[in-house]
């Protein structure tokens, strides 16, 4: 097994210059999306209005979830396979930017994935608004050699023209949804509705051909809706749909409550983390509750909560007054552009420490990436440039941790080096973050980090790789650097085992 980023900087992907394979999968022309494009932004708009004028996502979900009983979709939304009581399924979320960090990904989930039984794509499947033409080079050409059926759960993204994309690809070629009624004029829904982004009339018109990239019987899926279950040998995966601001309303709820009963052990695929950077984000549920009072019952019998939407990966092993453990995973490292981990503060929440927390890339790794990408954005890279020895060293400084890894040469931390770490968003000890919160890091935070791709490795995606037995699920992030030697024999950046009781 290669080196991880825990072993090595070489692991991590610093110091190499041959660039892997992956390329050779793209098509000749690719999109780059940028965040920071006006443009962009403004096709992506619909999250911003649904939180000022009122999120309609509720009702239009309700409406598909109906269209979809009415053509035989099972009721209770469970998806019955045969899979015997030993297999495997991978887990790969934000996906689809369909450049360069996506299609880097996919030779080692390829090889990683070659015995297993299922894929679930946890979040965002298309960016930058879920629209039907982009599913082409952005599903069904990167993932055309993995020769086992895709369920999905959708994102935000994939909410911003009300699914209706997602809707086709995942559930049967479900037909447009008819048009609702005109809201009464001059209210917050006819606001809404003035400026909501809406796809083209012949958005998607090239599917039936795209299809034919992933036309094999093995590799069909059929879901009954944006949510659902799986019964797959032992266990139960339950996905669920957050829509565009991370809430679920409350005829899901009652589903999910619903679903939830019951001995066999479950694990819950969510589009919303529920422990992320630091914090406990629990999603709430329109009339009361929260997804995770559902996941910490111990009648539900729940193991672990994997969320997307993040675009890194972070496990949190939080144990309950039961005595039990539930493994609480950030998995949205599949493609799209990389969130900071840097920025996350020493840890401390619901008992996990430093100690127990894991996150990749790792911070030193994060600021490293940063800071490079500004320095040539901003065109400073002497000013701003720090080498993964600085990065790291500083890291440990600021919080007081280890380095989880022993840099190849020592580093002084100097004032340049601690200044473009505040600069930056670097993350503090809890008892001193009030003290530091300057006003530049909240710009950082909210601007800069949701930035634009990067087009040279290393890229810092993963995906996961659970197998199942009836006495455990060992549950491993695969890192891909773009790089050739990560992509030959992707690394292993964490494992846990689960036990299944």
């Amino acid at each position: 097994m290669s080196d991880s980023s825990r072993d090595t900087a070489e692991g991590a992907g610093w110091g190499t210059t041959e660039r892997g394979a992956y390329q050779q999968l793209m098509p000749r022309d690719v999109e780059k999306i940028s965040w920071l494009n006006p443009k962009t932004l403004w096709a992506a708009r619909n999250g911003v209005l649904a939180s000022w004028f009122g999120d309609p996502t509720g009702r239009t979900r309700s409406r598909w979830v109906a269209q979809r009983a009415a053509t035989g979709a099972p009721a209770d939304k469970v998806i019955r396979r045969d899979d015997p009581d030993r297999f495997s399924f991978l887990v790969i979320g934000d996906t689809g930017e369909g450049d360069d960090p996506q299609y880097a990904v996919v030779p080692g989930f390829l090889r990683t994935g070659q015995d297993t039984s299922f894929a679930v794509l946890a979040s965002d499947v298309i960016y930058p608004v879920g629209s039907a033409d982009d599913y082409g080079t952005k599903f069904f050409r990167p993932y055309q050699d993995y020769r086992a059926p895709i369920y999905a759960i959708p994102g935000n993204h994939d909410w911003y023209e009300d699914l209706g994309g997602f809707m086709r690809v995942f559930c049967d070629d479900a037909p447009p949804l008819p048009p609702e009624p005109r809201p009464r004029p001059l209210g917050r829904a006819w606001l809404r509705s003035l400026l909501w982004h809406r796809p083209r009339p012949d958005d998607g018109q090239h599917l039936a051909e795209e299809r034919k990239l992933r036309s094999d019987t093995a590799q069909q899926a059929v879901q009954p809706g944006p949510y659902w279950a799986i019964d797959a040998g032992p266990v139960r995966i339950v996905g669920i749909d957050t829509g565009l601001l991370g809430t679920l309303d409350a005829e899901q709820g009652a589903w999910l409550r619903e679903v939830s009963q019951g001995p066999r052990p479950k694990i819950l695929v969510t589009g919303s983390p529920l422990y992320v950077d630091g914090r406990h984000e629990p999603c709430s549920i329109e009339g009361g509750g929260t997804v995770d009072d559902i996941v910490r019952d111990p009648a539900h019998h729940y193991v672990a909560a994997i969320g997307g939407d993040i675009h890194n990966y972070q496990r949190y092993p939080v144990r309950l007054a039961d005595g039990r453990t539930l493994q609480y995973v950030v998995a949205g490292g599949g493609g799209a552009f990389m969130h900071a981990t840097h920025t996350i503060p020493r840890v401390n929440v619901a008992g996990v420490t430093e100690q127990d927390f894991r996150c990749y890339p790792l911070r030193g790794d994060s600021l490293a990436f940063y800071s490079r990408l500004y320095g040539r954005r901003l065109r400073m890279r002497r000013f701003f440039t720090l080498t993964e020895a600085e990065a790291t060293a500083v890291i440990a400084e600021r919080l007081g941790i280890k380095p989880a890894r022993a840099p190849r040469t020592s580093a002084r931390v100097t004032r340049r080096v601690r200044l473009v770490a505040g600069l930056l968003g670097t993350g503090r000890r809890p008892e001193r973050a009030k003290r530091f919160r300057l006003p530049v890091r909240k710009i950082y935070t909210s601007l800069f980090s949701p930035s634009s791709a990067t087009y040279s490795p290393p890229f810092f995606k993963c995906f996961l790789r659970l197998d199942v037995s009836p006495e455990s699920v060992r549950l491993r992030c695969y890192a891909a650097t773009g790089n050739r030697a990560q992509e030959v024999d992707p690394p292993v950046e964490d494992e846990v085992t689960i036990p299944l009781g």
